[in-house]
C-alpha cells in the first residue's frame, strides 16, 4: 500500500488518530506537540482535506530541517549516575536549531521511560544543573526528572525505514532518526545496547557491537593492544569463581607474576568502578571480592611508578570513523592516592592540566598510539584513550584503555580535550551525530542475503 507522510495528509478535525477514540472530530488536544511527527501511515487510512493543509506544510517545512535524536541514558550499571550527569550537560547544550530531543531514560532496575513532552521535562533546570554536576547529585538533572515522571517506553527491535520506533506503553510513540547512548559502562557500553540498535537498522553515536565489548573488557582489550604490538602493563586475569574455588592459588599467581603495588579491577567497567590499589597481600583479598562484586572477571595489573612515585596519567580524546584524529593530550594529577571514581565525580582535588606538558615528540608518539588502539578495538565516534608514563628512568609510556563512552558533561576530560583542541562542546555533540549518520550509511552499503 502506499505510504504518505503524515504532514502531508494531517486534518486535525478528520483524521482517525490511533491515539484518540475512533471517529474523533474534535480534533487533536496534543497536536502541537504530538511525538507522531514523523510517522508514516497508510494512505487508505487518511482523510485529505484541502483546508488544512497549510497547517501541515508549516510543520513539514519546519521539522524537514531537524532530525529527532534520542538521548539514552541511565542504565543498569554501576555508572547510572554518572550517565544522568552526561546527558543533563547533552540535553542543555546539544543544539535544538538542528535537532528535536526524545531523552529516553532506563531505570537501575532496567525499566524503559520516555516523557510524556520532552520538551517541558528539560525546561527550567539550567541553573541546578550548572551549580551541581559535580557534586553528583542525580535529582538536579532532567534525566533523574524523567526516571521519575516517565511513561513505560518499549524499543522494538524492528527496522523501520531510516528511523527507529520507540513505542510507550501509555500511550505515545516516535520516530527517530539517531540514538545517542549516553551509557556508561555495563549493558550501556559493552555491545548489548549496540546489539538492540543494530537488529533496529538504526544509526547511534559510539562503537559497535565488536569494539564496545572489546572497549569494555580490559583482559579482551589488552590482548587486542598486544596484538597491534601496542605496549601495556604486566597483568594477571582471573575469574571470580577461581578466586573463590581457590583464594590462596589465585594470590600465589598474582605474586607469581606481579610485584606489589598492584590495581585490582573488574574487567568489564570504568569509571574507576569496584577498582582498588593493592599494596600488599592482606589488601588483596578485599580487592578481589571487591571487583568480583561487579565482574566474573578481574584484572590484576602491575603497578606503574613503584612504590614511592606515582606515574603520570594522560589522557587523549579520538574522534572519527575509518580516518580518526587525536586531540592534544591532557594530564590528569589525581587529589587521591589514584584516580578513583570519588576523584572523578566526587571530589574538587584532582586537577586537569590541558595540554599536558610533554615534549614534542612524546606528545606526537602519544597521539600516534591513541589512534592505533582506536584501531585496534575496531572503534568508531568517539573515545577517550589513557595512558601510564613511568615518573623516572626512560619515562617509557604504556597505553592503559580505551573508553568508548567516556564521560560527557561539560567539565569532564573527553569534551574539554576537544575544546583545547579546537572544537566546543555543541560542536562536538553535533559531530558525533554525523559520525553516527556516516558510519551508518557506509554500512547500509552491505548486502546480508546470497545475491542469486
Amino acid at each position: 500500500m502506499a505510504q504518505v507522510s503524515i504532514f502531508e495528509t494531517w486534518d486535525t478535525s478528520t483524521v482517525d488518530c490511533p491515539l484518540l477514540p475512533k471517529n474523533t472530530k474534535a480534533g487533536c488536544p496534543r497536536f502541537g506537540a504530538c511525538l507522531f511527527l514523523r510517522l508514516t501511515w497508510d494512505a487508505s487510512t487518511l482523510k485529505r482535506n484541502s483546508e488544512s493543509r497549510g497547517q501541515g506544510t508549516k510543520i513539514k517545512n519546519e521539522m524537514t530541517k531537524k532530525l529527532r535524536v534520542g538521548v539514552l541514558f541511565g542504565g543498569r550499571s554501576g555508572e547510572h549516575e554518572v550517565s544522568l550527569l552526561s546527558a543533563a550537560s547533552i540535553l542543555e547544550a546539544i543544539d535544538r536549531e538542528k535537532f528535536d530531543v526524545v531523552p529516553i531514560g532506563i531505570t537501575k532496575e532496567g525499566h524503559w521511560l520516555a516523557a510524556a513532552d520532552a520538551h517541558d521535562l528539560l525546561e527550567g533546570n539550567d541553573s541546578a544543573v550548572a551549580q551541581r554536576l559535580r557534586a553528583g547529585d542525580p535529582k538536579a538533572t532532567p534525566g533523574a526528572k524523567l526516571l521519575e515522571e516517565g511513561i513505560p517506553t518499549l524499543m522494538a527491535p524492528e527496522p523501520v525505514g531510516q528511523a527507529l520506533a520507540v513505542d510507550a506503553v501509555r500511550p505515545a510513540a516516535s520516530m527517530l532518526d539517531v540514538i545517542f547512548p549516553v551509557l556508561h559502562g555495563t549493558f550501556g557500553e559493552d555491545g548489548t545496547i549496540q546489539g538492540l540498535f543494530e537488529l533496529a537498522g538504526i544509526a547511534y553515536v559510539g562503537a559497535g557491537v565488536l569494539g564496545s565489548s572489546a572497549g569494555m573488557d580490559k583482559d579482551v582489550m589488552k590482548r587486542l593492544f598486544a596484538n597491534a604490538k601496542l605496549p601495556i602493563v604486566k597483568h594477571v586475569t582471573l575469574l571470580r569463581s577461581e578466586w573463590e574455588k581457590s583464594p590462596r592459588k589465585a594470590i600465589a599467581q598474582v605474586e607469581a607474576a606481579l610485584k606489589y603495588p598492584v590495581f585490582v579491577k573488574p574487567a568489564n567497567l570504568g569509571s574507576s568502578v569496584g577498582i582498588s590499589k593493592v599494596h600488599n597481600r592482606k589488601e588483596l583479598g578485599p580487592a578481589l571480592d571487591l571487583a568480583g562484586k561487579y565482574d566474573r572477571k578481574m584484572v590484576v595489573e602491575a603497578g606503574v611508578g613503584g612504590k614511592k612515585k606515582r606515574a603520570r596519567e594522560l589522557e587523549v580524546g579520538v574522534l572519527g570513523n575509518d580516518d580518526p584524529k587525536a586531540s592534544v593530550v591532557g594530564e590528569i594529577i589525581p587529589g587521591k592516592e589514584f584516580y578513583d571514581y570519588e576523584a572523578k565525580y566526587l571530589s574538587e582535588g584532582s586537577v586537569p592540566v590541558i595540554p599536558a606538558p610533554l615534549t614534542k615528540a612524546q606528545t606526537k608518539q602519544i597521539r600516534e598510539m591513541a589512534v592505533a588502539a582506536f584501531k585496534a578495538c575496531d572503534l568508531s565516534g568517539l573515545a577517550r584513550v589513557d595512558f601510564l608514563m613511568e615518573p623516572d628512568g626512560k619515562r617509557r609510556i604504556i597505553l592503559n584503555e580505551v573508553n568508548t563512552m567516556p564521560g560527557f558533561t561539560q567539565i569532564s576530560m573527553y569534551p574539554k580535550l576537544w575544546e583545547a583542541t579546537g572544537i566546543g562542546y555543541k560542536e562536538l555533540i553535533t559531530r558525533l551525530i554525523e559520525l553516527a549518520l556516516e558510519r551508518h550509511a557506509e554500512k547500509s552499503r552491505n548486502v546480508y542475503s546470497r545475491e542469486e
